[in-house]
């Protein structure tokens, strides 16, 4: 028997969750897993429906969209891996989480390949069988180095970019190739602590918690609509070193998160808020 997944947003009326489920029975299918959430304060409504059964599926994204109030968005989608493109620097920890997890079917991805603008990640990346590209960025412009990346990137014809500790900010102009397409990591002390040396930064001020943001990249550095996020406690024992460290602990996690929750569709971005079934 096939599973289905129908993903829905549209204005809220009264109603909507028996029109779909009834839609769906109608047509021979069963109900397997059913979220939905109204925005109260944009009277918008979003659903993610698993269904399982062998007729058209079609019919069903057909007869909702007759339903539904306008402006709807009524789309089936993938129940398989998505296929992803890493990009990475030197930082190892966020790569080698998502290669250990996705060797071993703990994400519903297939890396199809990991970019780099240093080749200090080769060796561990090819012990996975994963294609490794350097891309030197040394001697170019912005826009050079960015389109020596896309046209690598052609080759593979990702669903999404994940930005494992990319250390490069990327241009509108790249964002514009991949939108809600790409999704990045970063530690959560932004905007109180932007430069460099952050846990440094933090560990001067005494902070209580550090953590871990993963979000949607879009032209705005660091706004993009989040996906996930995780704290964790310090105190005044850690040095800096001890805080870099549990802050790659949680990167690395939170990252792989995003990453499932995305892979699996159960992100919705409404005005760059997120809507997260989890």
């Amino acid at each position: 028997m096939t599973t289905h997944l129908l993903l829905i947003d549209c204005p809220d009326q009264p109603g909507l969750v028996h029109h779909v489920t009834g839609v769906v029975y109608r047509h021979g299918f069963n109900v397997v897993h059913n979220h939905e959430f109204v925005d109260t304060t944009t009277d918008e409504f979003f659903m993610r429906t698993v269904f399982t059964g062998d007729g058209d599926p079609g019919a069903v994204v057909h007869d909702c969209r007759a339903l539904l109030p306008p402006p709807a968005t009524v789309r089936l989608a993938s129940t398989g891996k998505r296929r992803i493109v890493i990009l990475a620097t030197k930082e190892p920890h966020c790569v080698g989480e998502l290669l250990l997890r996705a060797s071993y079917a703990d994400l519903p991805v297939e890396i199809a390949a990991v970019v780099s603008n240093y080749a200090a990640l080769g060796p561990l990346v090819t012990r996975f069988d994963v294609p490794f590209h350097y891309v030197d960025h040394e001697g170019l412009e912005r826009h050079e180095h960015e389109q020596a990346v896309l046209e690598t990137l052609a080759g593979y014809e990702p669903d999404y970019l994940v930005l494992a500790k990319y250390m490069r900010i990327l241009s509108p102009t790249f964002v514009a190739r991949y939108p809600w397409r790409i999704i990045n990591i970063h530690h959560s002390f932004l905007p109180a602590f932007v430069g460099a040396r952050p846990y440094q930064q933090a560990y001067a001020r005494g902070v209580k918690i550090i953590g871990a943001t993963a979000h949607f990249v879009t032209d705005d550095l660091d706004t993009g609509a989040i996906i996930a996020q995780g704290v964790l406690p310090v105190d005044h024992s850690y040095t800096a070193t001890d805080m870099a460290q549990a802050g790659r602990s949680i990167e690395k996690t939170i990252l792989a998160q995003a990453v499932q929750l995305v892979a699996e569709e159960r992100v919705f971005v409404h005005e760059n808020r997120t809507v997260v079934f989890a």
